[in-house]
């Protein structure tokens, strides 16, 4: 899809990727970006439209899908990382934890929106992942699991959505060099590099 003149939601989009994201899609004619954070003042870039946007919680979503009823693409960019093995004494905890917000919130968001695109012409769901969805070294076990289950999930809303001609992309990236790596000492890529080739995909 040409991002020129899209409507875009991006989730997240106060740090990070998902503000790499705002500024690539702002730069790329974009007419309009909504900007969904936690806490709107969060998100300070010009340009875009801010949204109280909590994809953990279901009344968030719902309201986003009302306010923001002219998207044609979904950035699902929003997630959280904890490192730490299943063996672990808190591991059932952190899982649920992570699962709430890569997996779920993920699901929830593509559920409220899905009719939103069809009724805008189909659009695009971009669905950032990671390369940890396909190896689990145990360092991050519960956040590889949890991005495991949404690359399935967006294996399978890409045929779901098909019929309505939605485009469903996966995002898979290694360490990014962003706030939630900064205490890793490993190669990163820039956000900007990566934010650039994902629209390209699209």
């Amino acid at each position: 899809m040409k991002i020129e003149n899209a409507v875009v939601l991006v989730t997240g989009a106060n740090r990070g990727i998902g503000l790499a994201f705002c500024r690539a899609l702002l730069a790329r004619g974009a007419r309009k970006v909504y900007a969904g954070a936690r806490d709107p003042a969060s998100v300070t870039l010009p340009g875009v439209t801010t949204l109280q946007l909590d994809v953990t919680r279901p009344a968030d979503v719902e309201a986003a899908a009302t306010q923001a009823a002219d998207v044609t693409l979904v950035i699902n960019n929003a997630g959280i990382a904890q490192p730490g093995g299943f063996l672990a004494p808190d591991s059932e905890d952190v899982a649920r934890r992570l699962f709430e917000t890569n997996f779920f919130a993920m699901l929830r968001m593509s559920q409220a929106f899905a009719p939103v695109l069809k009724a805008n012409g189909g659009g695009g769901l971009l669905n950032v992942l990671s390369v940890a969805s396909w190896v689990n070294g145990g360092q991050l076990a519960a956040y590889s699991a949890s991005k495991a289950a949404a690359w399935s999930l967006t294996n399978a809303l890409r045929h779901e959505l098909a019929a309505q001609r939605t485009q469903v992309l996966g995002l898979h990236m290694g360490y990014v060099d962003t706030d939630l790596t900064r205490g890793l000492d490993a190669p990163k890529s820039s956000a900007e590099d990566i934010v650039s080739r994902a629209l390209d995909a699209l």
